[in-house]
């Protein structure tokens, strides 16, 4: 008989020793009729999640840790799940008693009609001006961006046939949008609500904060599917936004010198505008450009975005 699981649950853990005993808990209840494995990826935890998770991962052979050498964010704590999961069907989960085990059960009669299943935090248990409200907002400019409509990419609770998943190179903060990566790789994808409870223990690691990278990586991801095989058109369109700019100042600054009226407004417009606008563009596109350019570096030499310290229950353990 195969030694296979048939689900392999990936757990990122930053920081939550409270919670990670009644998680695996509710999981080895919520499962109790499949075989599965739990990857718990401890994203440099400053706390005792580390002696937590060793604890668990002794106690139940299902259980396998993977310790990063410091924080490296919940991006690069899935991918290392993910590449480390065994089972053809992976789910996705967070650490902090949010998100149900008890629904995996139900998400997973839905893989008959699709190839992801994507949690809906429905009643979504959080504060509503610095949680929910600006959730809001970014699903609806994702959805309006990627033409991959779903209410909640903020949900870590999801299905994946692995297929799909395996080979997706993430960076940054761009777990979030893993809908949208499968869906370009042919994935059939369907969204169900789930339970979400308050969080009780433990400190959240999510704010407004968080919010301008989620649009800088949004802007890398709308590159990365229109212009990234025709560049120019991007950069094209810049320069020539800039052309039409430049143009448009200084038709306007050579009226102002003509009629010999305001001429400090005509060279602040014919050196301030162009100067502060185009460095705000160049800016930008530096920065995509770096993007690129360090997606290149990791796939090329097959490197990846994290370090590990050691892991446990693994074929290859590590110490």
């Amino acid at each position: 008989m195969s030694n296979t699981p048939f689900l392999s649950l990936i757990v990122p853990v930053f920081d939550e020793e409270d919670n990670l005993e009644p998680l695996h808990q509710a999981i080895v209840e919520a499962l109790v009729d499949y075989d599965f494995e739990v990857i718990y990826v401890n994203d440099g935890s400053k706390d005792r999640s580390a002696q937590v998770l060793e604890t668990i991962a002794t106690e139940d052979q299902r259980a396998k840790v993977i310790h990063f050498v410091r924080n490296y964010g919940q991006t690069a704590a899935l991918t290392a799940g993910i590449r480390s999961a065994q089972a053809e069907l992976l789910v996705t989960l967070d650490a902090d008693l949010q998100n149900d085990p008890s629904d995996i059960p139900m998400m997973l009669t839905h893989l008959e009609d699709a190839d992801v299943v994507c949690g809906w935090r429905k009643d979504r248990q959080d504060a509503y001006i610095s949680r929910t409200f600006p959730s809001k907002i970014a699903n609806w400019l994702i959805s309006r961006l990627s033409n991959v409509y779903i209410h909640d990419y903020g949900c870590t609770l999801r299905i994946y046939r692995k297929e799909f998943i395996k080979d997706i190179p993430l960076y940054g903060e761009m777990h979030r949008f893993i809908p949208i990566y499968v869906t370009w790789a042919g994935a059939r994808l369907i969204e169900v609500p789930v339970k979400h409870h308050p969080r009780t223990r433990g400190e959240s690691k999510y704010g407004l904060w968080r919010i301008p990278k989620v649009l800088l990586d949004l802007t890398t991801l709308k590159f990365l599917r229109d212009f990234f095989v025709t560049p120019i058109y991007f950069f094209g369109w810049l320069g020539i936004g800039f052309v039409a700019i430049g143009l448009l100042l200084m038709t306007g600054s050579i009226g102002l010198w003509w009629q010999g009226s305001h001429p400090q407004l005509a060279g602040s417009l014919t050196t301030l505008g162009p100067i502060l606008l185009g460095l705000g563009l160049v800016e930008i596109t530096l920065g995509i450009i770096a993007e690129v350019l360090i997606r290149m570096h990791f796939e090329l030499q097959q490197k990846e975005p994290y370090r590990i310290a050691r892991q446990r229950n693994f074929d290859t353990d590590q110490e």
